[in-house]
Protein backbone atom coordinates (compact mmCIF):
# COMPACT_ATOMS: atom_id res chain seq x y z
CA UNK A 1 0.00 0.00 0.00
CA UNK A 2 0.99 3.63 -0.44
CA UNK A 3 1.56 5.20 2.95
CA UNK A 4 -0.05 8.66 2.87
CA UNK A 5 1.14 11.19 5.42
CA UNK A 6 -0.46 14.52 6.30
CA UNK A 7 1.64 17.54 7.21
CA UNK A 8 0.66 21.13 7.97
CA UNK A 9 2.13 23.74 5.64
CA UNK A 10 3.25 26.24 8.27
CA UNK A 11 6.12 27.38 6.01
CA UNK A 12 7.04 26.99 2.30
CA UNK A 13 9.98 24.77 3.30
CA UNK A 14 7.50 22.03 4.26
CA UNK A 15 7.22 21.11 0.56
CA UNK A 16 10.99 20.79 0.25
CA UNK A 17 11.25 18.78 3.47
CA UNK A 18 8.65 16.15 2.67
CA UNK A 19 9.52 15.91 -1.02
CA UNK A 20 13.02 14.99 0.13
CA UNK A 21 11.76 12.49 2.69
CA UNK A 22 9.45 10.99 0.06
CA UNK A 23 12.37 10.39 -2.31
CA UNK A 24 14.47 8.85 0.46
CA UNK A 25 11.68 6.56 1.67
CA UNK A 26 10.89 5.43 -1.89
CA UNK A 27 14.57 4.60 -2.40
CA UNK A 28 14.45 2.55 0.78
CA UNK A 29 11.45 0.46 -0.14
CA UNK A 30 8.39 2.30 1.25
CA UNK A 31 5.75 3.54 -1.16
CA UNK A 32 5.21 6.95 0.45
CA UNK A 33 3.42 10.16 -0.42
CA UNK A 34 2.13 13.18 1.46
CA UNK A 35 -0.63 15.78 1.41
CA UNK A 36 -0.51 19.25 2.95
CA UNK A 37 -3.04 20.90 5.22
CA UNK A 38 -3.65 24.51 6.18
CA UNK A 39 -4.41 23.63 9.80
CA UNK A 40 -4.04 20.77 12.25
CA UNK A 41 -7.73 20.34 13.01
CA UNK A 42 -8.55 19.22 9.45
CA UNK A 43 -5.50 16.96 9.42
CA UNK A 44 -6.58 15.25 12.65
CA UNK A 45 -10.12 14.79 11.41
CA UNK A 46 -8.89 13.27 8.14
CA UNK A 47 -6.64 10.87 10.05
CA UNK A 48 -9.65 9.58 11.98
CA UNK A 49 -11.70 9.42 8.75
CA UNK A 50 -8.94 7.26 7.19
CA UNK A 51 -8.25 9.87 4.51
CA UNK A 52 -4.57 9.70 5.49
CA UNK A 53 -2.55 6.95 7.17
CA UNK A 54 -0.03 9.02 9.09
CA UNK A 55 -0.04 12.52 10.55
CA UNK A 56 2.97 14.64 11.43
CA UNK A 57 1.17 15.99 14.48
CA UNK A 58 1.77 18.90 16.81
CA UNK A 59 1.44 18.01 20.50
CA UNK A 60 -2.00 19.60 20.58
CA UNK A 61 -3.01 17.67 17.46
CA UNK A 62 -1.81 14.45 19.11
CA UNK A 63 -4.02 15.07 22.14
CA UNK A 64 -7.08 15.71 20.00
CA UNK A 65 -6.37 12.72 17.74
CA UNK A 66 -5.93 10.40 20.71
CA UNK A 67 -9.16 11.60 22.32
CA UNK A 68 -11.11 11.16 19.08
CA UNK A 69 -9.59 7.69 18.65
CA UNK A 70 -10.48 6.70 22.22
CA UNK A 71 -14.14 7.52 21.57
CA UNK A 72 -14.08 5.25 18.51
CA UNK A 73 -12.28 2.44 20.34
CA UNK A 74 -9.24 2.90 18.12
CA UNK A 75 -5.51 3.05 18.82
CA UNK A 76 -3.02 5.49 17.35
CA UNK A 77 0.73 4.95 17.55
CA UNK A 78 3.27 7.76 18.04
CA UNK A 79 5.97 5.97 16.08
CA UNK A 80 8.79 8.53 16.20
CA UNK A 81 9.58 12.05 17.28
CA UNK A 82 12.57 14.31 16.77
CA UNK A 83 15.34 14.50 19.35
CA UNK A 84 14.41 18.20 19.52
CA UNK A 85 10.80 17.35 20.45
CA UNK A 86 11.67 15.95 23.86
CA UNK A 87 12.03 17.63 27.26
CA UNK A 88 11.27 21.18 26.17
CA UNK A 89 10.39 24.07 28.45
CA UNK A 90 8.88 27.54 28.14
CA UNK A 91 9.96 30.60 30.08
CA UNK A 92 8.31 33.67 31.54
CA UNK A 93 10.55 36.67 30.95
CA UNK A 94 10.52 40.25 32.17
CA UNK A 95 12.63 43.28 31.33
CA UNK A 96 15.87 43.16 33.26
CA UNK A 97 15.30 46.55 34.90
CA UNK A 98 11.85 45.61 36.21
CA UNK A 99 11.21 44.88 39.89
CA UNK A 100 9.50 41.52 39.26
CA UNK A 101 11.23 38.59 40.94
CA UNK A 102 8.69 35.79 40.57
CA UNK A 103 5.25 34.94 39.18
CA UNK A 104 3.38 36.28 42.21
CA UNK A 105 4.85 39.76 41.66
CA UNK A 106 2.98 39.97 38.34
CA UNK A 107 -0.48 40.11 39.92
CA UNK A 108 -2.42 42.92 38.24
CA UNK A 109 -0.01 43.04 35.30
CA UNK A 110 -0.48 42.25 31.60
CA UNK A 111 1.33 39.18 30.29
CA UNK A 112 1.94 38.56 26.58
CA UNK A 113 1.47 35.10 25.12
CA UNK A 114 1.41 33.59 21.64
CA UNK A 115 -1.52 32.34 19.58
CA UNK A 116 -4.61 30.87 21.21
CA UNK A 117 -3.63 27.34 20.11
CA UNK A 118 0.07 27.48 20.95
CA UNK A 119 0.99 24.74 23.43
CA UNK A 120 4.32 26.31 24.37
CA UNK A 121 3.43 30.00 24.36
CA UNK A 122 -0.16 30.05 25.63
CA UNK A 123 -1.74 26.83 26.93
CA UNK A 124 1.05 25.43 29.10
CA UNK A 125 2.12 28.94 30.24
CA UNK A 126 -1.41 29.80 31.39
CA UNK A 127 -1.47 26.52 33.29
CA UNK A 128 1.75 27.61 35.03
CA UNK A 129 0.06 30.87 36.05
CA UNK A 130 -2.87 28.96 37.56
CA UNK A 131 -0.52 26.65 39.44
CA UNK A 132 1.24 29.75 40.79
CA UNK A 133 -2.02 31.22 42.10
CA UNK A 134 -2.74 33.71 39.31
CA UNK A 135 -5.97 33.18 37.37
CA UNK A 136 -5.63 34.37 33.74
CA UNK A 137 -8.22 37.03 32.99
CA UNK A 138 -8.78 37.72 36.68
CA UNK A 139 -5.49 38.18 38.52
CA UNK A 140 -3.53 39.00 35.35
CA UNK A 141 -4.54 40.29 31.94
CA UNK A 142 -3.52 38.05 29.06
CA UNK A 143 -2.58 39.76 25.81
CA UNK A 144 -2.61 37.18 23.03
CA UNK A 145 -0.84 37.52 19.72
CA UNK A 146 -2.88 35.33 17.38
CA UNK A 147 -0.45 34.80 14.51
CA UNK A 148 -0.96 31.62 12.47
CA UNK A 149 -4.03 30.34 14.30
CA UNK A 150 -4.60 26.71 13.36
CA UNK A 151 -0.86 26.01 13.19
CA UNK A 152 -0.65 25.10 16.90
CA UNK A 153 2.27 27.39 17.58
CA UNK A 154 4.41 26.17 14.67
CA UNK A 155 4.39 29.77 13.42
CA UNK A 156 6.57 31.67 15.92
CA UNK A 157 5.28 35.09 14.88
CA UNK A 158 3.02 35.32 17.93
CA UNK A 159 5.92 34.66 20.28
CA UNK A 160 8.06 37.22 18.46
CA UNK A 161 5.26 39.81 18.74
CA UNK A 162 4.97 39.03 22.46
CA UNK A 163 8.70 39.65 22.84
CA UNK A 164 8.41 42.95 20.98
CA UNK A 165 5.51 44.03 23.19
CA UNK A 166 7.68 43.37 26.24
CA UNK A 167 10.53 45.43 24.84
CA UNK A 168 8.11 48.25 23.98
CA UNK A 169 6.86 48.34 27.56
CA UNK A 170 3.33 47.42 26.54
CA UNK A 171 3.28 44.37 28.85
CA UNK A 172 4.99 43.43 32.08
CA UNK A 173 6.08 39.94 31.05
CA UNK A 174 5.98 37.51 28.12
CA UNK A 175 5.94 33.77 27.61
CA UNK A 176 7.83 31.88 24.90
CA UNK A 177 9.54 28.55 24.42
CA UNK A 178 13.10 28.57 25.72
CA UNK A 179 14.64 28.04 22.27
CA UNK A 180 12.81 31.08 20.90
CA UNK A 181 14.01 33.15 23.85
CA UNK A 182 17.54 32.30 22.70
CA UNK A 183 16.68 32.89 19.04
CA UNK A 184 15.17 36.30 19.73
CA UNK A 185 18.33 37.22 21.58
CA UNK A 186 20.53 36.21 18.64
CA UNK A 187 18.41 38.08 16.10
CA UNK A 188 18.17 41.24 18.22
CA UNK A 189 14.45 41.18 18.99
CA UNK A 190 15.51 40.85 22.64
CA UNK A 191 18.81 42.73 22.96
CA UNK A 192 21.51 41.01 24.99
CA UNK A 193 21.00 41.48 28.72
CA UNK A 194 17.61 43.13 28.28
CA UNK A 195 15.51 40.33 29.83
CA UNK A 196 15.62 37.74 32.59
CA UNK A 197 13.65 34.61 33.35
CA UNK A 198 11.36 34.64 36.39
CA UNK A 199 9.65 31.26 35.87
CA UNK A 200 9.93 28.11 33.79
CA UNK A 201 7.28 25.55 32.88
CA UNK A 202 7.53 21.81 33.55
CA UNK A 203 9.25 19.90 30.75
CA UNK A 204 7.04 18.77 27.89
CA UNK A 205 7.29 17.02 24.53
CA UNK A 206 6.35 18.42 21.13
CA UNK A 207 5.53 16.78 17.77
CA UNK A 208 5.18 13.11 16.93
CA UNK A 209 4.60 10.96 13.86
CA UNK A 210 1.15 9.47 14.50
CA UNK A 211 0.25 6.28 12.62
CA UNK A 212 -3.32 5.02 12.24
CA UNK A 213 -4.38 1.56 13.36
CA UNK A 214 -5.51 0.92 9.77
CA UNK A 215 -1.85 0.60 8.71
CA UNK A 216 -0.51 -2.97 8.85
CA UNK A 217 1.76 -3.52 11.85
CA UNK A 218 4.62 -4.64 9.62
CA UNK A 219 4.47 -1.42 7.59
CA UNK A 220 4.22 0.73 10.71
CA UNK A 221 7.31 -0.94 12.14
CA UNK A 222 9.21 -0.69 8.85
CA UNK A 223 8.36 3.02 8.55
CA UNK A 224 9.49 3.73 12.10
CA UNK A 225 12.66 1.66 11.77
CA UNK A 226 13.64 3.45 8.57
CA UNK A 227 13.24 6.89 10.12
CA UNK A 228 15.18 5.81 13.20
CA UNK A 229 17.97 4.58 10.93
CA UNK A 230 18.53 8.00 9.34
CA UNK A 231 22.03 9.18 10.20
CA UNK A 232 23.13 12.79 10.48
CA UNK A 233 26.49 11.62 9.14
CA UNK A 234 24.83 10.67 5.82
CA UNK A 235 25.31 13.61 3.38
CA UNK A 236 22.07 12.70 1.58
CA UNK A 237 20.08 12.76 4.80
CA UNK A 238 21.65 15.66 6.69
CA UNK A 239 20.03 18.50 4.66
CA UNK A 240 16.58 16.99 5.29
CA UNK A 241 17.21 16.65 9.01
CA UNK A 242 18.54 20.21 9.18
CA UNK A 243 15.43 21.56 7.46
CA UNK A 244 13.16 19.62 9.82
CA UNK A 245 15.16 20.71 12.85
CA UNK A 246 16.60 17.49 14.23
CA UNK A 247 19.79 15.51 14.35
CA UNK A 248 18.14 12.13 15.01
CA UNK A 249 14.70 10.54 15.21
CA UNK A 250 13.76 9.01 18.56
CA UNK A 251 11.13 6.37 19.39
CA UNK A 252 7.79 8.02 20.04
CA UNK A 253 6.55 8.36 23.60
CA UNK A 254 3.52 9.85 25.34
CA UNK A 255 4.94 10.55 28.80
CA UNK A 256 5.84 14.14 27.88
CA UNK A 257 2.29 15.26 27.10
CA UNK A 258 0.98 15.44 30.68
CA UNK A 259 1.48 19.22 31.10
CA UNK A 260 -0.42 19.92 27.88
CA UNK A 261 -3.20 17.45 28.68
CA UNK A 262 -3.73 19.33 31.95
CA UNK A 263 -3.59 22.72 30.25
CA UNK A 264 -6.13 21.65 27.60
CA UNK A 265 -8.56 20.54 30.30
CA UNK A 266 -8.07 23.66 32.41
CA UNK A 267 -8.67 25.94 29.42
CA UNK A 268 -11.56 23.85 28.07
CA UNK A 269 -9.80 23.75 24.71
CA UNK A 270 -11.02 20.25 23.74
CA UNK A 271 -13.49 18.08 25.61
CA UNK A 272 -12.75 14.52 26.70
CA UNK A 273 -13.98 13.22 23.33
CA UNK A 274 -11.80 15.55 21.23
CA UNK A 275 -14.44 18.09 20.24
CA UNK A 276 -13.24 21.70 19.96
CA UNK A 277 -14.74 23.55 22.93
CA UNK A 278 -12.57 26.71 23.04
CA UNK A 279 -15.05 29.51 22.44
CA UNK A 280 -12.56 31.85 20.72
CA UNK A 281 -10.72 29.34 18.55
CA UNK A 282 -11.50 29.35 14.83
CA UNK A 283 -8.79 27.61 12.79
Amino acid sequence: MTLIMGAVAYDPKVVTIWSGFRSWLLENGIDFDFVLYSNYERQVEDLLKNQIDVAWNSPLAWIRARRLADVQGRRLTPVVMRDTDQDLTSVLIVRDESSYKDVADLKGETIAVGAVDSPQATLIPCSLLRASGLQPGKDVTIQRFDVGVGLHGDHIGGERDAARALMAGDVGAAFMIDSNHLLFGHEGTLPAGSTRVVAQTPRFDHCNMTVSDTVPVELTERFGDLLLSMSYADPQVRPLLDLEGLTAWRPGRTTGYTPLEQAVDEAGFYDAGGAITAADYRP
